[in-house]
């Protein structure tokens, strides 16, 4: 059996503003969540000291050197490049009548050179970022008045953008305030569940509103969110462990419900009631809510398992805590790897929401060495992404319509997680480390190579191993 996927497939990678742009405080941008954030999001946020070290002030220094980038991606063969707007490049505080013109006219220029090379953008409104002066004088996303102020964000840059841009995103894992809610919703960290779950209220109906104007500005685009998935498998088949499961997954499905079917499920208001989590929720927002969106997007980077066993020990695996399954191997990181669960997670989305899918992050972070000839010969990551890649052919074989793959950080970048350089997802290596010395120098790694033969041959030069075969 070939593995050839349709001819319309977006082939493609991932990156973010905060960890590829650098620029912090050029041509207008304001201070962002992620400006204070100087470690990470797994480390807690902190004023700015002047002069202190942030190594995404630079970060891969994306906001001069873009175009030498895209040229890199388009000689990969590249048909989609996801990367988000800056938030506080169009409005530096979140609450202003008039967008900086300076940061529009930027993506101007990132989208045009995208498009000159037949690279659709793929955008997303908020990743992992909101104006840092919407957190201190507003209180984040815990006040209503953010729903207003990002409505008038993703207007201003739908009006502007809607000739070049035809797929738009949301939030970045709209799900990770739920481990990280600074990051998410701008609320101090140990925020209450009541707290947490009032602010989502309201960047779920900010998504909701965003929705419904693309869809009046831009008729012929289309829409999606974004969360972080992770499937969980029972650690032994007692069916408390089956129930413990079903219960940690929907955490993560409730933002797919609300998004994609336009009301709270039952689940969650059952959830609500027993821990007397009380949202108020107007009739406006159950209308606004309704503005369901055109395609589900999601990050895909392992799985885990779960029990109602309180005493097996948990691992930490990106921002998730997570039950090690003994049949998988795990990264440097401990992200444990499994490329089943990919298939397994199409077809559980497909099945449930019957929507078209999007996968628009997954990829293995790793320390690259450069050997002496000046190559790197990174096996591990081709070996990792082939794998991945065979198991989503087979979710298509299966039935299930996905529009694309936009492998995570096809350049090296900015960890979000850790905010370090060390951790390396590229088929293209930038010359920094993890105290900003170097040159920002690219090469390429083997893998781009791979990538470039794997998406010229629409798959077909993906490896697939007998045990797999039907």
């Amino acid at each position: 059996m070939k593995t050839t996927f349709p001819s319309d497939f977006l082939w493609g990678g991932a990156l973010a503003a905060n960890q590829v742009e650098g620029a912090y405080n050029v041509g207008g941008k304001g201070l962002s969540t992620s400006d204070y954030q100087p470690h990470g999001l797994m480390y807690p946020a902190t004023e700015r000291p002047a002069g202190e070290f942030n190594l995404k002030e630079i970060a891969i220094d994306f906001y001069h050197r873009y175009p030498q980038d895209i040229a890199l991606f388009a000689e990969m063969g590249f048909k989609t490049l996801r990367t988000s707007i800056a938030w506080t490049r169009i409005y530096p505080r979140g609450d202003e009548e008039v967008p900086n013109e300076e940061g529009l006219a930027f993506y101007d220029a990132l989208f045009d050179e995208m498009l000159k090379y037949g690279i659709q953008p793929l955008i997303t409104l908020s990743h992992y970022e909101m104006p840092y002066a919407l957190v201190k004088h507003y209180g984040g996303w815990g006040n209503r008045k953010t729903i207003g102020f990002f409505e008038r964000y993703a207007t201003t840059v739908f009006e502007r953008y809607q000739h070049k841009v035809k797929y738009w995103l949301t939030f970045n894992e709209i799900n990770v305030s739920l481990f990280s809610c600074f990051t998410g919703l701008g609320l101090p960290e140990g925020s209450s569940e009541q707290a947490v779950y009032q602010a989502v209220h309201h960047q779920l109906v900010a998504s909701a509103r965003a929705v419904k104007a693309c869809h009046r500005i831009i008729p012929d685009a289309k829409i999606g969110n974004m969360v972080a998935a992770m499937p969980y498998y029972p650690l032994t088949c007692h069916p408390d462990d089956l129930l413990e499961a079903q219960r940690k997954e929907r955490e993560w499905l409730f933002f797919f419900d609300v998004q994609a079917r336009g009301d709270y499920p039952s689940h969650i208001q059952r959830r609500f009631k027993e821990r007397n989590i009380e949202l108020e929720i107007s009739p406006q927002d159950r209308e606004d809510l309704r503005e369901t969106i055109d395609f589900l997007s999601f990050s895909y980077y392992m799985s885990s398992c779960a029990t109602a066993d309180k005493d097996k020990q948990q691992a930490t695996g990106n921002i998730l805590k997570m039950i090690p399954n003994p049949y998988l191997s795990a990264s440097e990181w401990g992200w444990q790897i499994d490329p089943a669960g990919l298939r397994h997670l199409l077809n559980q989305l497909w099945d449930r929401y019957q929507k078209p899918l999007f996968i628009v992050e997954n990829g293995l972070g790793a320390k690259d060495r450069i050997e002496a000839d000046g190559s790197i010969q990174d096996d591990y990551r081709i070996a990792y992404l082939n794998d991945h890649l065979v198991q989503v052919h087979e979710a298509i074989a299966d039935g299930v319509e996905v529009l694309g793959y936009t492998c995570w950080g096809p350049i090296d970048i900015v960890s979000a997680s850790t905010c370090e350089m060390s951790k390396r997802y590229g088929f293209i290596h930038v010359d920094r480390d993890d105290h900003g010395e170097g040159t920002l120098q690219r090469r390429r790694k083997k893998s781009f190579g791979w990538y470039k033969q794997v998406i010229a041959t629409g798959g077909e030069s993906l490896v697939r191993e007998v045990k797999n075969e039907k």
